[in-house]
C-alpha cells in the first residue's frame, strides 16, 4: 500500500538509528543531565542566534502544547488560537483538560490576522464586564498551519507587535518547522522566528526523529521551575539521552534543514503530478502538505491503493484530502502515485 497519510509514518533518519546504536552503551545521567542534552542546546540556541535561549526537549506535539500553554497561564486564562489551529480542533481536548479555554479567532486559510488580534483584546477590556470572562493570557499559532500555509515576516512581525503591545507571549506551534522554513515560498528564517517569538518548538517527531521536540524560550520568558512542570505532566523522560541524541544529529551538519528540504522537493514533484493529471487543489501549500479536491467516486477508487488523509468535506459530492510527503519521501513514491492517478 501506498502512503502519503503523514510524515511520521517512517521510523527515524538513518544518522539518528547510527547515533543511537553508537551510543547505546554508555552510561550517563537522566533526566537530560547528559552531553548530548547539553551538545544539542548549544548547537540549537546557535543556529537560532541566540545564546540566552532556554531549550526543553519534549516526547510530541500535543504534550508540548499542552505544557507550554498550562505551565505559561494563570488559572483564569486562556489561548488565543484560529479556529482550525490544531489546539482547538485536534488535540481531543488537552488544552481544556488542563483548565484553559481556546479563544477562537477567525482564520484565514489556518492563519489569524494582527488586526483581528488586537481587536479581540479591545474588546475584551472594552467591555465593563470582563472581569467575569476568560482573559486572552497568550496566542497561539503554527507555522506551517494546518492547512500548510506560511505566515511572511511581515505577518508574523505585526501579530509579534501586537502581543508586545498587550503583553501577551506569542507561541509558534513548530512540530513541521523544518518544512515550512525550507519552503521555496519563505521570507522566515529560524532567526526570524526565535527574534519575534517568546516560545516555539521545533519539531522533530515528524522532521526526522523517532520523537520529540525541542521548546525554545526567548531569554527571561520560561515559566518559573518548568523543569518541574515537565515531570508533573509526566512528560520527563528518565532517558533524556533519547532525546538529546537526536537532536544533537538533527543539528549536526545541516541535517534537519537538509532533510526538510528534501521533503519540500518532493511535495513539488507531487504537484507537478497533480496538475499534469488534471487534479484541482484545495488549498494552495508552499510546504510538504498538499491538499487535493476529490469527486466522490475517484475518493473510493483512490483510497484502495493510497493511504492519505481525508480532510473536510466542501459540499456532498467531493472530499478535500490531503497528501504528505517527509524527509523520507521517494521519487519513486512519486512515480508509483503517478500511476494510480
Amino acid at each position: 500500500m501506498l502512503s502519503f497519510e503523514s510524515d511520521y509514518i517512517e521510523g527515524a533518519h538513518q544518522k539518528i538509528l547510527d547515533a543511537l546504536i553508537k551510543t547505546n552503551l554508555e552510561k550517563l545521567s537522566g533526566y537530560g543531565n547528559d552531553i548530548y542534552c547539553d551538545r544539542a542546546k548549544e548547537k540549537i540556541k546557535k543556529v537560532i542566534g541566540n545564546p540566552n535561549a532556554e531549550v526543553y526537549f519534549t516526547v510530541g506535539g500535543t504534550q508540548t502544547n499542552q505544557l507550554v500553554i498550562s505551565s505559561v497561564l494563570k488559572p483564569y486564562e486562556g489561548v488565543i488560537s484560529a479556529v482550525t489551529g490544531h489546539i482547538n480542533g485536534h488535540e481531543a481536548g488537552a488544552i481544556e483538560y488542563s483548565g484553559h479555554k481556546v479563544l477562537c479567532l477567525p482564520q484565514y486559510d489556518g492563519k489569524i490576522s494582527a488586526d483581528d488580534l488586537a481587536a479581540y483584546i479591545e474588546s475584551f477590556f472594552g467591555d465593563d464586564s470582563h472581569d467575569h470572562m476568560v482573559f486572552p493570557g497568550m496566542v497561539y499559532i503554527s507555522h506551517p498551519t494546518e492547512y500548510g500555509t506560511l505566515y511572511s515576516k511581515s505577518e508574523l512581525e505585526h501579530i509579534s507587535n501586537v502581543c508586545k503591545k498587550y503583553n501577551l507571549p506569542l507561541f509558534l506551534d513548530g512540530a513541521r518547522l523544518g518544512y515550512g522554513l525550507m519552503s521555496d515560498e519563505t521570507d522566515l528564517s529560524i532567526k526570524d522566528i526565535a527574534r519575534l517569538c517568546d516560545i516555539f518548538y521545533i519539531g522533530g517527531t515528524k522532521v526526522g526523529a523517532l520523537c520529540g521536540e525541542a521548546v525554545v524560550f526567548k531569554e527571561n520568558t520560561a515559566p518559573k521551575h518548568f523543569f518541574t512542570s515537565i515531570k508533573q505532566h509526566g512528560a520527563l523522560l528518565a532517558k533524556g539521552r533519547l532525546l538529546g541524541i537526536q537532536f544533537d544529529t538533527l543539528f549536526t551538519d545541516d541535517l534537519y534543514f537538509n532533510i526538510s528540504r528534501h521533503a519540500i522537493e518532493m511535495a513539488n514533484l507531487l504537484k507537478e503530478v497533480f496538475v499534469r493529471k488534471g487534479y484541482t487543489f484545495y488549498k494552495n501549500s508552499p510546504t510538504n502538505q498538499q491538499f487535493i479536491l476529490l469527486d466522490n467516486k475517484t475518493l473510493e477508487r483512490l483510497k484502495e491503493k493510497v493511504l492519505f488523509t481525508v480532510w473536510e468535506k466542501p459540499d456532498q459530492d467531493h472530499t478535500a484530502v490531503r497528501f504528505t510527503t517527509s524527509w523520507a519521501t521517494t521519487e519513486k513514491d512519486i512515480e508509483e502515485l503517478e500511476k494510480l492517478l
